[in-house]
């Protein structure tokens, strides 16, 4: 059973930077095929991606985010990192980290999520 553990700081202060970690078990974040997510869910409003790091490495995110983004792993931890710079309130949200995996078709799914992780972003 895969499971995904959000962890960091509650509250940041405007033009800081955000830095949650992701723990994961049950399963290698080097397996191939596997994309692991950042996705995040302001108050009041829907989910929004935020981007992910592959098995391999390799990072895509938001085109609107992307200025402030950066999604890095330790491979020897089984962990992937998000930090996201310069936030102001609006960045305030919901987090959550989750497993992107290949579905028959050539589509995909977010089959393992982790809890989500609550951070404010004020003064």
């Amino acid at each position: 059973q895969v499971e995904l553990q959000e962890s960091g700081p509650g509250l940041v202060k405007p033009s800081q930077t955000l830095s949650l970690i992701c723990t994961v078990s049950g399963g290698s974040i080097t397996t191939n095929n596997y994309y692991w997510t950042w996705i995040r869910q302001p108050p009041g409003k829907g989910l929004e991606w935020i981007g992910y790091i592959t098995y391999s490495g390799t990072t895509s995110y938001s085109p609107s985010l992307k200025s402030r983004t950066s999604i890095s792993r330790d491979t020897s931890k089984n962990q992937f990192t998000l930090q996201l710079s310069s936030v102001t309130p609006e960045d305030t949200a919901v987090y959550y980290c989750a497993r992107r995996s290949l579905v028959q078709g050539g589509g995909f799914e977010y089959d393992y999520w982790g809890q989500g992780t609550q951070v404010a972003v004020s003064s």
